[in-house]
Parts: structure tokens; sequence; C-alpha cells
């Protein structure tokens, strides 16, 4: 079992910047891959962005490359999401989750999720 805890939500403006952290429970954590969800309200749950177990590749939704870096610290069992140039329709809620790296775009591809942690960008 693999506890996923978010954090570093909260409000900005719309140009602004946030970090998410997503700490993880176990030590196994370098044998899984990590990716980041988000859930608009009244919308289903996308995918944001995955990154492999050993850091080596990364994935990314179109509607974040080029704005999103997702990276992870193994040694420390943390993956992190740095969200610049934000924009109002990036407003959700954002999940951590761990896989076995088979599917990093969708969300069958994942065993394990945090409980999400809110992201709110002003216009």
């Amino acid at each position: 079992q693999v506890q996923l805890v978010e954090s570093g939500g909260g409000l900005v403006q719309a140009g602004g910047s946030l970090r998410l952290s997503c700490a993880a429970s176990r030590r196994t954590f370098m044998n899984y891959a990590m990716g980041w969800f988000r859930q608009a309200s009244g919308k289903e749950r996308e995918f944001v962005a995955a990154i492999s177990w050993s850091g080596g590749s990364t994935y990314y939704a179109d509607s974040v490359e080029g704005r999103f870096t997702i990276s992870r610290e193994n040694a420390n069992t943390t993956v992190s999401l740095q969200m610049n140039s934000l924009k109002p329709e990036d407003t959700a809620v954002y999940y951590c989750a761990a896989g076995d790296g088979t599917y990093y775009y969708t969300e069958h591809g994942y065993d394990y999720w945090g409980q999400g942690t809110q992201v709110t960008v002003s216009s």
C-alpha cells in the first residue's frame, strides 16, 4: 500500500506560479511511475503530467505543456509539479497518483491516489 499526500495548493492570480508536492509513504516509491491529474468542478478528472520511475521520461497534457514541469526525488519519496503562467482554466482539485507505468495518460494506469489539493486561479 502506498499513501500519497498532496500539498502546495492555494489561490493565485492568473500568470502566477504554484508548486505542488506529493509525499509518498513507502521507500518503494522509486518503483512507481507517478502522475498528476486534475478535476474541475462539474468535469471529469483529466491527465496533467506523469514521470517514469527513474525520472528519465516525462509526459504532459497539451494544455499544460511548456508551463508545468513534473519532477521527482526518489531519496525523499516526493514528486512535484511546478506550475507557471497559470490560467483560470487551471482551476481544479489536483491529485497525485502512483502506478506501474503501463499507462501514463489514463486513470486506469494508477493504483494509488492522494486526497487532492485545491488550486484556484483568479482572473
